[in-house]
């Protein structure tokens, strides 16, 4: 159900991409750009444990005092297969001014993956994703989604779609000019933004939840079951045809099931006992 979705969101990617080629000889502009309001609304990246194509461990906070280009891709997105070699010519240009690329492929297995790596001369790590590590940063919508990490290990954007490859650059060329570690207070993406919309992340207490993405330790036992009834009585819009609870357990990425599963509890809290 998981790739469905992703792959509905690809398609609809694609269209619109060519759309926009015939229009203004640009291959794709990005779905959306999220910039956080304010410097302190910049959150730290979470950090995550993976397994790359050789079967070696990635871990993100080794990565720390780099800027990082973190990029959710699959082998079956037509705009990740546009992306990705603009991608390697990043990873070129500025790795030795501490700039790297890591893919985090949201494949079901790494033998496609390990293929694909091959035939695009993929230059930059490569990692094996899964539903928890798509929550860890505020559930992944659609595909490619692409965040901008910089060397204090903050995330600075949040592309939802393929974005032309000027605009990473831009982004990637601010956030290398900062000195130190120190957050970069001015950073504007160059991308089009939704400025209301915060970058948000993936809290312990939400991931480990009994309705994952949902922080339940303000219930009691008996408060979690009868919220849970209440999940199980509304419907999911976001296509799959099920109630939010089982959307929420069986799609953890969803990022539709999660902010209407948040809103009946914030109603769920508020409501007489």
């Amino acid at each position: 159900m998981i790739r469905g979705k992703l792959l509905a969101g690809a398609v609809l990617a694609v269209l619109l991409a060519a759309a926009l080629y015939l229009a203004n000889r640009y291959w794709i502009a990005p779905l959306a750009t999220r910039q956080a309001k304010a410097s302190s609304d910049h959150p730290q990246a979470p950090d995550f444990t993976l397994t790359d194509l050789s079967g070696n461990t990635v871990k993100l906070a080794e990565y720390r005092g780099k800027v990082i280009l973190l990029d959710f891709w699959a082998t079956w997105c037509g705009p990740c297969r546009i992306e990705i070699p603009g991608f390697v010519q990043l990873q070129n240009r500025y790795r030795d001014q501490g700039f790297v690329v890591i893919g985090i492929s949201m494949d079901d297995g790494p033998e496609p993956v390990r293929e694909f790596y091959n035939e695009y001369r993929m230059n930059y790590t490569v990692v094996m994703g899964n539903d928890t590590i798509g929550e860890l940063f505020g559930g992944i919508l659609g595909l490619p989604t692409s965040l901008l990490i910089g060397r204090d290990g903050r995330i600075y954007a949040k592309h939802v779609g393929a974005a032309p490859l000027s605009v990473f650059e831009g982004e990637i060329k601010k956030l290398l000019a900062s000195e130190g570690t120190g957050e970069v207070a001015d950073f504007k993406p160059s991308g089009r933004s939704a400025p209301d919309e915060k970058i948000e992340v993936g809290e312990p207490a939400e991931i480990n939840s009994e309705v994952p993405g949902v922080n339940l330790s303000k219930l009691s036992a008996a408060q979690k079951d009868q919220f849970k009834k209440v999940l199980e009585g509304q419907p999911c819009t976001c296509g799959c045809k099920f109630s939010l609870l089982k959307c929420r357990l069986d799609d953890r990425s969803c990022g539709v099931s999660r902010k209407l599963a948040r809103e009946q509890l914030d109603k769920f809290l508020k409501s007489p006992v």
